[in-house]
């Protein structure tokens, strides 16, 4: 066992705070080589500019779930990472915040290579606090799985993330809900990702027999079914945005389609502004801010990604090309 390289999967349903603790992990002195594999679902790759610069190697995996379109990259990527393991101790996968982490957990013992080098050490999922209830009880289409359930019952940890959004009665009825659902997994609490990595990174929690019990055909190469409702929108533009215009698109988006928008996140460039605006939102949560500023020679391109039902490319296109200063 000692010899094997042990493999963390983040998953947490989109919005729980997985590129969050992901920087935290990444800048906190715990002495560990790590190796990132991230895959977004978005045909645009956004998390890659919101994580910190580090010392650790970062592979990008886009248009695609780990758990299934995806999934022979993650294999290649890892054979890769096995044969330069002298680079790093840990390898750490954030998953789309729509994987199944079964068929992820389900690599680490079907494929012979995989099996020979590499340790599952624990599958951590992020809640989010302030919506996780809304997408527990979800009704969703016959023959697909409801992710947010899934990710919680192959938890080895559940970090309850966002606990300042939510008072302490909500609290104890997410924590409730989230037990109901696993109640071997540990339950920690957190807020903005600052949670005890020493309970979360090298800790050994997988267990094989308790994966089989929850899914009795778990080492079975089945289909994941995803949501086909639920899609992603990506928009790229050059130029400058007009921050009038952008204040008001974005507050008749939340007022219009929050409830359809489960995750939104972008990249903007406002005139008059050297930085980067970043802004993440969650249903009719938004939060944005200033970042670093642009580079020397670097395009002033505006990126964004909305996942979510019912979502009008050309419309969303449109309406915020019209920002354009």
């Amino acid at each position: 066992m000692s010899d094997k390289i042990p493999v963390t999967v983040l998953t947490g349903f989109l919005g729980s705070g997985k590129t969050t603790l992901l920087n935290r992990i990444l800048t906190e002195q715990h002495g560990m080589r790590i190796a990132v594999i991230e895959n977004e679902f978005g045909e645009i790759g956004i998390d890659d500019a919101l994580v910190i610069d580090a010392d650790e190697e970062i592979f990008e995996m886009n248009n695609g779930c780990i758990c299934c379109t995806v999934r022979g990259d993650l294999i290649r990527i890892l054979g890769n990472l096995v044969r330069r393991r002298d680079r790093f101790d840990h390898i750490l996968i954030e998953t789309t915040g729509l994987a199944d982490p079964a068929p992820v957990a389900q690599t680490f013992f079907v494929d012979e290579e995989m099996k020979a080098s590499l340790r599952l050490d624990a599958i951590v999922t992020l809640v989010d606090a302030r919506h996780v209830t809304q997408h527990l009880d979800e009704v969703k289409p016959e023959g697909t799985e409801n992710e947010a359930v899934e990710q919680i019952a192959f938890a080895d940890r559940i970090v309850i993330n966002k606990t300042d959004l939510v008072d302490e009665l909500e609290l104890e009825e997410v924590e409730s809900r989230v037990r109901a659902v696993n109640g071997l997994a540990e339950v920690l609490h957190a807020s903005y990702g600052q949670v005890d990595l020493n309970r979360i990174l090298d800790v050994g929690a997988f267990d094989l027999s308790r994966a089989l019990d929850l899914d009795p055909e778990f080492l079975a190469d089945g289909e994941h079914q995803h949501d086909l409702t639920v899609t992603s929108v990506g928009i790229e533009l050059e130029g400058e945005l007009d921050s009038g215009r952008l204040n008001q698109w974005l507050s008749w988006l939340l007022s219009t389609q929050g409830t359809d928008i489960f995750r939104m996140k972008g990249i903007l460039a406002v005139a008059g502004d050297e930085r980067r605006f970043v802004f993440q939102g969650v249903h009719m949560l938004f939060d944005g801010q200033p970042d670093r500023p642009w580079g020397p020679g670097e395009r002033r391109v505006n990126r964004l990604v909305f996942i979510g039902r019912n979502l009008d490319r050309d419309d969303l296109t449109q309406r915020f090309a019209a920002c354009l200063a």
